[in-house]
């Protein structure tokens, strides 16, 4: 066998095995998973919990540089357009003992912050990389995913956070007009 046909050959399982590897999760338009992780004391953190909110779910890790960066802006908008309006929870994707001195060092803030050490919530909304960041408009379907994305993001983030906010949520299925 020639190196051509052990390249095509390669290249043809990639094609095959790839997409079981990578978890592409929910994209826009799509109704967004309902479990997110859970509180430290074991409650279960919902999207549902927040129906007619735009919720702004961040994925991060103590060890990722940006995402550390990214939750106080996100705080931040979520005083600025208020709670009533915007709920953002940030889900950290390590162990217990970790999310324990993170809720210590981070008491101050007035977002929700979950642990999802069985990666219930990070498989569900296809979690591969560092940060991950989700918007829910307020009729509970996916506005927007950023993936692995960096400062040069946050501007189209609140853009599109702002547009969640700001768009009327379509009536459900089965509701009286």
């Amino acid at each position: 066998m020639n190196l051509t046909h052990r390249i095509a050959i390669c290249a043809a399982a990639l094609a095959l095995y790839a997409p079981l590897s990578f978890a592409a999760g929910p994209e826009a338009g799509d109704v967004a998973p309902d479990l997110l992780g859970k509180m430290f004391n074991g409650d279960k953190v919902l999207v549902s919990t927040h129906a007619g909110k735009v919720v702004v779910v961040s994925f991060w890790a103590t060890w990722c540089t940006y995402c550390l960066k990214e939750l106080p802006i996100l705080e931040g908008l979520q005083k600025v357009a208020g709670k009533g309006r915007v709920e953002v929870i940030a889900v950290n994707t390590e162990d217990r003992d970790t999310f324990r001195d993170v809720l210590r060092k981070l008491k101050d803030l007035k977002m929700t912050l979950a642990y999802d050490p069985s990666e219930v919530g990070a498989k569900a909304y296809g979690v591969d990389g560092l940060p991950h960041l989700v918007i829910i408009g307020r009729d509970g379907k996916i506005v927007r995913v950023y993936r692995g994305y960096g400062e040069d993001t946050l501007a189209k983030i609140v853009d599109d956070i702002n547009v969640a906010i700001a768009a009327t949520p379509t009536a459900k299925a089965g509701a009286a007009p």
